[in-house]
């Protein structure tokens, strides 16, 4: 018989409500049955890899997730990367036992954790998680908190494991300590020492890092993987913020109306985007008009670009060219001469944003020194270390597009 969507349970579907419960407990231990809701891993320290196959996710008969597919190998980091509404945290949940797939399978090593027709309970998957409220306990010290998951195992060995991690998290000094005496960023790397505290085969995040600001959240992450790394444990994140999943992951897939849209490193997503959504989504850019004239050869408003095309497109295919701001040089000897439209400051450099004599409008990433006020002309060049193009449509413009992802997010 097919199962329905399971329902979303008391205290583990969001930390919100997780950490709202555990006001009711503060003046008692914690019972038993909070165990595998904070920790969801067994005794089983080997990391396994992570295969999700032609995943499907339908709640209330929509689907929400697509034939998603991908694979991590033991001790390897992903990050599911998009805007809000795409489905990420859905295909999240799907891994964790929270949603019951509609198709496809998730297997975590040799066992399957989840098919259209099964389901292991959560708690039996082997599965950590770290939610986006970080629901420590109030009323446990930092050292308790940590060792809360480990409860079935001999004294010494738990008081070891807790200073081990006390120590990886540079916290060795505030063990007895409680959460409120400690700022966010340190209560976020208790609550992940208190995920990986029972050697997970897979730790799960759901924008950990979603309360931090911007440059506390790529310090976080850079700590979160160095973590992962020293322990061996296979990690997946969701964010929508690139710079996280940039500092992370070891791979990264772009994720758009349910469906994965290119899993790749993240070097590759940014230098060699898939498709025009990856395009815009990940980094800034523009896409400038232009023609094939031969194999190795565009024509564009800025001139001839020579360069590896890396498409079979016949001559005089209208083509449209990404062009990232460090492409965009700025060059007061240059013969395209542009208007500055806008500028961003952002200390050791200017964003600027220029518009050409056709109208095409580029970004460029100059020095702070050349200072260019709006409706200043300037001279700039392209300089390409290889072309990514995308065949002319006459939908949705690219930055059509990219305001409409911003308005998303």
């Amino acid at each position: 018989m097919l199962k329905q969507p399971l329902q979303r349970p008391f205290c583990a579907v969001s930390s919100q409500l997780c950490f709202i419960a555990v006001f009711h407990f503060i003046s008692c231990a914690p019972p038993r049955c909070w165990l595998p809701l904070l920790s969801m891993s067994t005794t089983n320290p080997t990391p396994a890899a992570l295969v999700v196959r032609d995943l499907a996710v339908c709640i209330n008969e929509t689907t929400i997730v697509h034939k998603v597919n991908f694979e991590l190998a033991p001790g390897d980091i992903g990050c599911l990367l998009g805007p809000s509404g795409c489905g990420k945290t859905t295909i999240l949940r799907a891994i964790a036992g929270f949603e019951q797939p509609c198709g496809g399978e998730i297997l975590l090593g040799e066992q399957c954790l989840a098919s259209e027709h099964n389901s292991i309970p959560t708690e039996h998957r082997g599965v950590g998680m770290v939610f986006q409220d970080l629901a420590l306990f109030p009323h446990l010290k930092i050292e308790d908190n940590i060792g809360f998951g480990l409860s079935h195992w001999p004294r010494a060995k738990r008081r070891a494991r807790v200073e081990q991690l006390l120590n990886l998290i540079d916290l060795r000094d505030a063990g007895k300590r409680y959460p409120h005496e400690l700022s966010g960023g340190q209560q976020q790397r208790v609550a992940l020492a208190r995920a990986v505290a029972p050697k997970p085969a897979l730790l799960l995040l759901d924008e950990p890092f979603s309360g931090q600001d911007a440059e506390r959240r790529e310090v976080l992450a850079r700590e979160v993987r160095t973590l992962l790394k020293h322990e061996g444990i296979t990690g997946l994140l969701v964010t929508h913020d690139q710079l996280e999943a940039f500092a992370i992951a070891d791979h990264v897939g772009v994720v758009q109306a349910g469906e994965i849209r290119q899993w790749d490193t993240a070097y590759n997503v940014y230098h060699e985007p898939a498709d025009r959504f990856v395009a815009s989504f990940v980094g800034e850019g523009v896409l400038v008009c232009g023609s094939v004239m031969g194999s190795h050869e565009l024509m564009t408003e800025l001139g001839e670009i020579r360069g590896d095309l890396n498409t079979d497109l016949p001559l005089g295919t209208e083509v449209d060219l990404l062009v990232r701001p460090d492409d965009v040089v700025h060059d007061d000897h240059s013969d395209y001469v542009g208007v500055v439209t806008s500028r961003k400051f952002r200390g050791s450099e200017h964003l600027y944003t220029i518009r050409l004599p056709g109208s095409t409008r580029v970004l460029c990433a100059a020095p702070s020194h050349h200072d260019h006020q709006v409706g200043e002309s300037i001279g700039v060049q392209l300089r390409l270390d290889h072309m990514v193009i995308f065949e002319r449509e006459t939908t949705l413009s690219f930055d059509e597009d990219r305001r409409r992802q911003e308005r998303r997010l």
